[in-house]
């Protein structure tokens, strides 16, 4: 199983980016996928999933900023960031897990990709 993710980048207060996670291999019909994120001297975080009927899940400071989505053909996941500030700026990881629920635990997820950085400046 490989992810890819891409799409993160320098932007002031405010702003929107989507980032998105190309994923192949994962060929089951439950699974989830769930974006984390790192800033430097922190641990890592959840930020949001999506399970595979679409179910999802974030974290409280980005709920109703960000919005996760899978593609139709269920081998990408997005994630929508808007109203970004400067403490969602992070490395910012797409994972994926054989769970059927739209776990927030990142040991749950087997797989990630490598990240994409995201800096927010105000």
């Amino acid at each position: 199983v490989q992810l890819q993710a891409y799409g993160g980048g320098q932007v002031q207060v405010g702003d929107s980016l989507r980032l998105s996670c190309k994923i192949q291999g994962l060929i089951i019909n439950r699974y989830a996928l769930g974006w984390f994120r790192q800033a430097p001297g922190k641990e890592r975080e959840f930020v949001a999933s999506v399970n595979w009927i679409g179910r999802t899940k974030y974290l409280g400071s980005v709920k109703g900023r960000f919005t996760i989505s899978s593609g139709n053909a269920k081998d990408t996941v997005y994630l929508q960031m808007n109203s970004l500030k400067p403490d969602d700026s992070a490395v910012y990881y797409c994972a994926g897990s054989t769970a059927g629920w739209p776990s927030t635990d990142r040991s749950e997820y087997a797989y990630w990709g490598q990240g994409t950085q995201v800096t927010v400046s105000s």
